[in-house]
Order: structure tokens, then C-alpha cells, then sequence
């Protein structure tokens, strides 16, 4: 009888085993559509690229395609009369069958786009260079990226990272307020979590990796219909709900858990929904550090096609942020220098709380040979910092009280159209309401000694733009040409009110001068309005000074030239050169600096009186080489050189906080049998620029108790510079594909040989036996200060469990 239990219980448990085991292949469903018309295309080729599976568009349109290998794949399809066109990448399980719809666009539109080579790579007309593109699966298994999409954005050539744990995105020698992100075409402010203020850098990217089709990462030739940026637009595609069932991704890492939705609402709706928190105070807190940081974030889009010739979708993304302070983090440590560092860091951070949402809605209606396009959002931001001396939270030590709200309505139209002689032409305009408002009291020391800023204000300004793009190309096509205008203006002052002030001219032109080998070239101008910490600033006397300055805005002209070779379809090799100009930048009238030379730390920017008189230049240039995966194997190495300079209060240039020099990264990766992959990222930083501390006045008392830090001497405005930095990280995937889910663990670990960067140090007073502060008995206003190292490069392992079903 126990004999006969036992057989049955291991029937039963092989059976249930072989049930969890799928087969080792599955489907892509779908259908091909022409890009105008919208209407069905039948009996179109489709095939999976990399494999000789495919299938043809049944009468309307429909495909299935079976015998696909599991993991990430690409289809490419193809009908008399039109241009072939590749998906982007979809992950393809036993129980996931995506689908996927191809838009094919007809031959005679084909003129409007330079000749493409190789499929996998994308390229335009009006933005023939300049231009690298990000599918979810490169973004997904980049070595030490840990699906951070910002963190994989740092890989890519002409972008500086600075060492240590933040997402400044440092392009060709600017500042990282210098870029503008968009989700869906619809403008997102705040990309980060714990965001600094009048700039875009910051811990952790807000964006999940899991609602992300792909990422396009223009650094120069924009289009006429993004505006507001001089260093680099950066365009995020997220994917559209699954329109036949319900699927979910499940993700557990070292940092946050996540859930992510995706389906039908009904035969016309789709939607994909994600909600993340983090929990990384209780791993902070386990580990000793002095700051205990708390975020959760959600992210969706709604597609409802309203008929074959119109849709519009809805997104949302958002964040809560909150910083405390570990007060208890010295509690039980022994090491001297551990206990100085933490105590250092315990004075300087304030507590920080942030929340943020942006919403919109983008309408496209797809006529006869043009598409309409609408774009309504809003955006807000609420960000609020408080510090006291000590930490005491007396409010006769407080040193910070700082509370601020962003907030932003926008409406852009745009009509893309083709003439009967393939010109397309893109014309707009923009429209835009944003208030701020801003409450701050704080104490600053500098060399001039100890001041205070109190003031609260209230802004309210109106933005409006236009822009008109054309494009064609001649000589068979070898030659492409775009000629782009823009008008930016803002009734903030009449300098900023005139349109004309404000005219963006932009040129682009590409020729080939064979299948292989192209050569292009692009010129533009760019403006971009100042900060709202800036323009809402107001003076002891309650005026919004910067106002009565004449505050302009920015002013950057790119001249950029560079050739292309692609020797295969999945290779891509590119050299380019740059310049850009700087004008009209803000300068700070306390400190005596450009304010291109801040925003690589936490806090706020450009809370002060400025003047629009700085000046600076980038230039430099970038060799580039890619392989995609086609076979198992990709890689991407990159080396720019890139000198930033801005003017100093003696209008002499010298190089900019952002002056890394050299730039390295070499990323590969290759995947392996059995669903194992494996990859590496090696990065090389050249030093940037610091300024040394004011030894004189960084000691004085008043000035220490209310910078809890050393004074920097502006008069000797980056006149140091750090060592060069690299690191290596490398990361490990195994998947396992089973009948009902699919399940991937993977390890990223972070500067792998522990490669230290030394940065400058902190400046703390000494502590006597009675734990006070030790005076300088010659100069009893002065305390004793020592230097403790401040250094980053500890390996850190991540890992994570991704669970699809």
C-alpha cells in the first residue's frame, strides 16, 4: 500500500513538473498596416530576423508566426511598393505572444528619408547624425545599468557620468539642465527622483524600464518641434498594451519591487499600468549610512483607437519622494574616520520631500497624404527641503526652510504633410501656462562671509512658440536636405516677449557617397528659457530682480560634421565633430561664476540674482562603433574628447565643471546556450575641474555653523582637477521559460575590482574628549578643521528576479 502511495505521488509530481515545462518556442501575433492610410495590407512578407521563420499577411492584414525562439525578437516586413520595416524588440515566452503592428510606408515616400543601408540602425533627414537609438532589451541587460533607462543613456558616446551613484546625463561638455525628456512625445521636467531643482540630475530614474519600447538620444541636429534645449532631446516610446489578453511582470531587485500591467479594456482600449516602491531605508539603515531615502513611482498609457484613421492615448508618471536623516547611524561604530564622515553628512543634508506628476493626452489623425497631431499636459512639481543647525529643530538654529511648486499646462499642434513633389513638411505651434511659487529662508556662507535670503514669491508666465520643418532628397536620393525654423518667446520681459529675439535657424544635409559610406553635416541655433528658480528670484526688496536685469534667454549654436560606416547590416562605425557656442548664460551676481558650472549635487540651482552675460564654448569629437545583436553577440565602444569652457568673472576661459576631457565605454555582451547571457561595461572619466576650499574664511566660526562645509574660493574658480576615473561592471542573466510564467535572475555587479575616485574632501572641525568643537586658541573665531577623505568605488552587487506571466 506505501509502495503503491509512493508510485502515485511521483506520478503526480512528474506530471505536475512536465505541465510547468513549455515547449521551447512560441508565437508573435500581429498585423501590417500601411503608415497613412492606416488601412490593412494583405499577403505582406513577415519574417523573424536572425531566423528563416516567417509567414504572410492573411486578407486582413493579419499574421501569426510560430516557431519563435523564446526571449527578445524582431520581425521585419516587407510588400511590393512599400519600404521594408523592422520592429522594435519583443519578448516573445510560452505563455507571452505579443502583438505587434507593422506600419509600412509606400515607395514614394521612401524620397523623404536618406537611404538606409541596414535596417537595424535608424536615420533621418532632419536628423542625419548625432542621433543613437535604444531597444528595451539593450536597455534591459546593460551592464551595470540595473534597468535604470537614464544609467544606460550614460553608455552612449559624447555622455560624462559623474562617479558615484547619480543620473547627471553630462553631454558633449553641458550642463545636465540642458536637456529636455519626452514620453510619447508629450515633455517630461522631472526625470529623477529627488530631482535637483533648476536642473535634471538625481539619484534614481523615474522612468521603468518595463513600460520602455525604445529610447531615441538626439545631441545636436533637433527638430524644429522640440525646443527648449541646448545639449540634447531625448525621446522615450513606450509600448502599448497587449490587445488580446492580460499580462503581468513581477520584478524584485536590491532596491524596489515592482508590478506591471498590460491588456484590453475593450476591442478598441489597451492599456499598461506600473507601480514601484523602494526599500531601500530598511537596506540604508541595516548598513549604517547616514541618510534613509524613501521613493514610490507609477507610470501608465491608455491607447483607444477611436477608428482606422485616428487614436489618442493618455499617459501618466509620477513619483513621491522623502530624505530623512539615519540620526542613530554612529550608534555602535568604532571607526574613527566612519564616525567623522557621518557625522559630516549628518550637518549638511537637509530632510527633502519631492513630489511630482505629469498627465497628457496625445490626439493623431492620419489624412490622405498629412497627420494632425494634438498634445494637451500638464506637469507639477513639489519640492521642500527643511535644515537646522545641529539637527536640533530649534527654530532659532534653522539654516533652510525652503518650499517651492511647479506647475505647467501645454498645448502643442503639429501637421506633418507630404506635397505631390515628396517635400515633408512640418509646421506648429505651442502654447503654455506655468506658475511658481517659492518660499525660502536660508543662511549662506561665502567668501564675502554670512548672508541670508528670505523672500517667498509668486510667478505666472505664458509661453508660446512656432515652428515649420522641410525636408526632401535629391540626386536619387543621395542628397538629403532639411531647413528647419523656430520662434520661442515668454511674456516674462520685452527682451523675452519678442519672438524675433528668439528665431532658431537649423540645417541639415547628408549625402552618400556610397552604399557604406555617408557623409553629414547639421547647424542649428537653440534657445532655452532660464530655470524658475531664477526667473521667480526676488530681491530683499520683494522685486523679482533678475527681471529688472534683463534676463535673456540661453543661447547655443551647434556646428556639427561627421561620416558613417556601416560596413554590414549590423555594424555601425561613426566619426563626428562638434561646437557649441554659449551665450546669454546666466551668471551669478554672489558668487561671481557662470551657473553652467552647478547642478552635479543635491538641492537647488539658481535661487539668486543673475545676469545674462556668461559665455562659453564645447568642442571636441566622438568616434563611435556599434554591433548589434544578431548572432549572440553586441557590443558598443565609444571615445569622445570634448573640452568645456566658460568665462570666468575676468571674462578669461577656463574650463567648466564639466570639462571631463577624455570619455571611454566599451560595452559587449554575449548570449550564451541554455538562455544564459552575459555582459560587461568598462568606463573611463576623465577628471573634471573643482575649486579648492577658501582656507581663510572656510574656518571662521559664523561661516562654518552655517555651512556645516569648507568655503570654495571662486576667485580660483576650477583651478584643480580630479583624477581620472574607470570602472568595469558586469552582469550575469539566466531565463527559464516554463508553460504558465517565465522567470529571470540576474546579477549587475557595479565596478567589479573596486576602482576608488577620490574626490574633494570634506572639511569637518575636530572634536575634543567632551565631543565640542575645537577653537583655535590664536584666533578664537576660527575653529580647527581637519580633512577627512571623501572617496566612492565599493563594489556593489546588485541582483534581481524578474517573474513574466
Amino acid at each position: 500500500m506505501n509502495k503503491c502511495k509512493g508510485f502515485k505521488l511521483f506520478l503526480i509530481l512528474t506530471l505536475s513538473v512536465s505541465a510547468l515545462f513549455g515547449q521551447n518556442s512560441g508565437k508573435i501575433k500581429g498585423k501590417v498596416i500601411d503608415a497613412q492610410t492606416r488601412n490593412s495590407i494583405p499577403f505582406a512578407n513577415v519574417i523573424v530576423i536572425g531566423t528563416d521563420i516567417g509567414t504572410i499577411t492573411d486578407e486582413s492584414g493579419k499574421f501569426l508566426i510560430q516557431n519563435v525562439p523564446l526571449g527578445y525578437a524582431k520581425i521585419q516586413s516587407s510588400f511590393l511598393g512599400y519600404q521594408s520595416q523592422l520592429s522594435e524588440d519583443y519578448l516573445v515566452t510560452n505563455e507571452k505572444t505579443p502583438f505587434i503592428v507593422i506600419e509600412l510606408t509606400q515607395n514614394n515616400e521612401l524620397l523623404n528619408e536618406v537611404v538606409i543601408q541596414s535596417k537595424l540602425f535608424k536615420k533621418s533627414i532632419e536628423s542625419p547624425l548625432s542621433h543613437q537609438s535604444l531597444g528595451i532589451a539593450e536597455i534591459e541587460k546593460n551592464p551595470g545599468g540595473n534597468r535604470d533607462v537614464l544609467k544606460v543613456i550614460q553608455s552612449l558616446p559624447g555622455v560624462a557620468s559623474n562617479p558615484g551613484f547619480r543620473n547627471d546625463i553630462i553631454i558633449r561638455g553641458g550642463s545636465p539642465v540642458e536637456n529636455k525628456f519626452y514620453l510619447d512625445g508629450i515633455e517630461v521636467p522631472v526625470i529623477n527622483h529627488f530631482q535637483t531643482q533648476g536642473s535634471t540630475g538625481g539619484p534614481v530614474g523615474i522612468i521603468n524600464a518595463d513600460l520602455i519600447r525604445n529610447v531615441d538620444f538626439y545631441t545636436s541636429a533637433f527638430q524644429a518641434n522640440r525646443g527648449n534645449a541646448l545639449s540634447a532631446v531625448i525621446e522615450f516610446t513606450q509600448k502599448d498594451g497587449n490587445p488580446e489578453k492580460l499580462n503581468t511582470r513581477a520584478t524584485f531587485g536590491t532596491s524596489d519591487a515592482g508590478i506591471t500591467l498590460d491588456g484590453p479594456i475593450n476591442k478598441k482600449t489597451t492599456f499598461i499600468a506600473s507601480v514601484r516602491q523602494s526599500y531601500l531605508q530598511f537596506l540604508f539603515k541595516l548598513i549604517k549610512l547616514p541618510f534613509l531615502p524613501t521613493y514610490n513611482d507609477f507610470q501608465t498609457k491608455v491607447k483607444y483607437q477611436i477608428n482606422n484613421n485616428s487614436e489618442i492615448s493618455f499617459i501618466g508618471l509620477g513619483a513621491i519622494d522623502n530624505f530623512k536623516l539615519n540620526e542613530s547611524v554612529n550608534d555602535g561604530v568604532t571607526d574613527e574616520e566612519t564616525i567623522k564622515r557621518n557625522r559630516y553628512i549628518l550637518s549638511n543634508i537637509p530632510v527633502q520631500q519631492q513630489w511630482n506628476y505629469t498627465v497628457g493626452a496625445n490626439y493623431k489623425h492620419y489624412g490622405e497624404k498629412s497627420i494632425q497631431q494634438v498634445v494637451l499636459s500638464r506637469n507639477a512639481w513639489n519640492n521642500s527641503a527643511k535644515k537646522y543647525f545641529n539637527n536640533t529643530k530649534n527654530e532659532s538654529n534653522l539654516l533652510l526652510d525652503y518650499t517651492s511648486k511647479e506647475t505647467e499646462n501645454k498645448f502643442r499642434f503639429e501637421n506633418t504633410s507630404t506635397s505631390a513633389n515628396n517635400y515633408k513638411i512640418n509646421v506648429g505651434f505651442g502654447l503654455e501656462q506655468a506658475s511658481y511659487t517659492n518660499t525660502t529662508f536660508q543662511k549662506i556662507a561665502n567668501s564675502n562671509g554670512v548672508s541670508e535670503i528670505d523672500f517667498s514669491s509668486e510667478l505666472s508666465v505664458f509661453k508660446y512658440n512656432l515652428f515649420g520643418q522641410i525636408s526632401n532628397s535629391y540626386l536619387s536620393s543621395k542628397l538629403g536636405v532639411s531647413l528647419g525654423i523656430r520662434f520661442d518667446g515668454v511674456d516674462y520681459n520685452s527682451e523675452m516677449k519678442n519672438l524675433f529675439n528668439q528665431f532658431s535657424p537649423r540645417v541639415s544635409l547628408s549625402y552618400s557617397l556610397s552604399n557604406e559610406l555617408a557623409l553629414s553635416a547639421s547647424a542649428g541655433t537653440y534657445y532655452q528659457l532660464p530655470t524658475y528658480t531664477i526667473l521667480g528670484y526676488r530681491n530683499t526688496a520683494n522685486k523679482l530682480v533678475n527681471k529688472e536685469n534683463g534676463l535673456q534667454f540661453i543661447k547655443a549654436t551647434h556646428w556639427v560634421s561627421g561620416l558613417e560606416y556601416k560596413p554590414e547590416a549590423s555594424t555601425k562605425i561613426t566619426l563626428e565633430g562638434f561646437y557649441k557656442a554659449y551665450s546669454n548664460y546666466p551668471f551669478s551676481v554672489r558668487d561671481q561664476i557662470s551657473l553652467a558650472n552647478v547642478g552635479a549635487d543635491f538641492g537647488v540651482v539658481g535661487n539668486e540674482e543673475v545676469v545674462s552675460i556668461s559665455k562659453g564654448r564645447s568642442y571636441g569629437f566622438e568616434l563611435f562603433a556599434q554591433k548589434k545583436s544578431y548572432s549572440g553577440l553586441y557590443g558598443i565602444v565609444s571615445y569622445t574628447y570634448v573640452l568645456s569652457e566658460f568665462e570666468d568673472n575676468r571674462n578669461i576661459f577656463i574650463p567648466s565643471t564639466w570639462d571631463n576631457r577624455h570619455l571611454v565605454t566599451i560595452t559587449g555582451g554575449k548570449k550564451l546556450h541554455k538562455n544564459w547571457e552575459v555582459g560587461g561595461k568598462f568606463r573611463l572619466v576623465g577628471g573634471r575641474p573643482f575649486t579648492p576650499y577658501d582656507m581663510e574664511k572656510s574656518p571662521i566660526i559664523e561661516n562654518y555653523d552655517v555651512a556645516n562645509q569648507g568655503v570654495l574660493d571662486f576667485n580660483v574658480l576650477n583651478s584643480e582637477r580630479f583624477n581620472m576615473y574607470h570602472q568595469l561592471d558586469f552582469r550575469i542573466d539566466k531565463t527559464w521559460y516554463y508553460k504558465r510564467f517565465s522567470l529571470n535572475f540576474y546579477i549587475d555587479i557595479q565596478n567589479i575590482y573596486g576602482s576608488k575616485s577620490i574626490q574633494q574632501p570634506y572639511l569637518i572641525p575636530e572634536i575634543d574628549e567632551n565631543g565640542l568643537k575645537k577653537i583655535n586658541q590664536t584666533d578664537t573665531s576660527k575653529y580647527i578643521l581637519e580633512e577627512i577623505e571623501n572617496s566612492s568605488g565599493n563594489v556593489l552587487p546588485r541582483f534581481g528576479i524578474i517573474f513574466d506571466f
